[in-house]
């Protein structure tokens, strides 16, 4: 069996909510800590846009009925890899959910990877958005910040009291952003979204995806993750 191979930047959210999906499916894969200043070719040649993550399923593991004449499928989409793993197993049902939820969910997801992490670069990086202050990014992500904090207020996870897949989606972002300015998040009224943040930066699924790897080349011995914890 060829396990899939995974590249990927520890601390990138997309790789992030990428790792969780996995260790969460306990799908087996091989890990390929990617240096983003020095890329390898054996990632561009299979995904020339060069971000992390990346996956490389071999079919001989892939249950799918997609047909690929390079004899394996890419995955170059955070969300389509927490995809791909929970629709190989998905043992406490992080997609089971009412039609209604779901699409809450989906909103949720792509307010997050929209409008949200535009906010969250210019309010991380305002030295290269001069155009606005950083308070003002910092207030236009507050805008989906509102929307969380109320979701939570009346669960407690974002669609209901239980974790699904739109709960680690968004979280690595919201550690981001928190983490922007620590202090001044902890000490904002967003009290619901702090402690669901708290919560899931301190899940042993959360400490277990962020090991710290070497930096991969193909002559080092093979890191293989496995891990499952539902």
């Amino acid at each position: 069996m060829t396990l899939p191979i995974l590249y990927s930047f520890r601390r990138c959210p997309y790789a992030i909510r990428a790792r969780m999906a996995l260790a969460y499916a306990g799908i087996v894969y091989e890990l390929r800590e990617v240096s983003l200043k020095n890329k390898p070719k054996e990632m561009l040649e299979i995904s020339p846009k060069g971000t992390t993550p990346v996956m490389q399923i071999f079919k001989d593991v892939e249950n799918s009925n997609q047909d690929s004449d390079q004899g394996f499928l890419i995955l170059e989409e955070s969300l389509d890899i927490m995809n791909w793993a929970v629709q190989q197993n998905d043992p406490c049902n992080w997609q089971n959910l009412a039609d209604a939820d779901l699409a809450i969910a989906q909103q949720l997801i792509k307010t997050n990877d929209g409008e949200f992490k535009k906010a969250l670069d210019r309010y991380k990086y305002p030295n290269r958005f001069p155009e606005q202050s950083q308070e003002f990014y910092r207030q236009q992500a507050e805008k989906v910040l509102q929307v969380l904090e109320l979701q939570l207020q009346q669960h407690q996870f974002l669609i209901g009291d239980r974790q699904t897949l739109a709960d680690v989606a968004i979280f690595p972002f919201i550690r981001q952003f928190a983490y922007v300015n620590i202090d001044w998040f902890n000490s904002s009224p967003y009290i619901s979204l702090q402690k669901w943040l708290h919560w899931h930066a301190t899940s042993a699924i959360f400490e277990f995806v962020m090991q710290k790897f070497p930096v991969w080349t193909p002559e080092q011995e093979k890191v293989i993750i496995s891990q499952d914890f539902c």
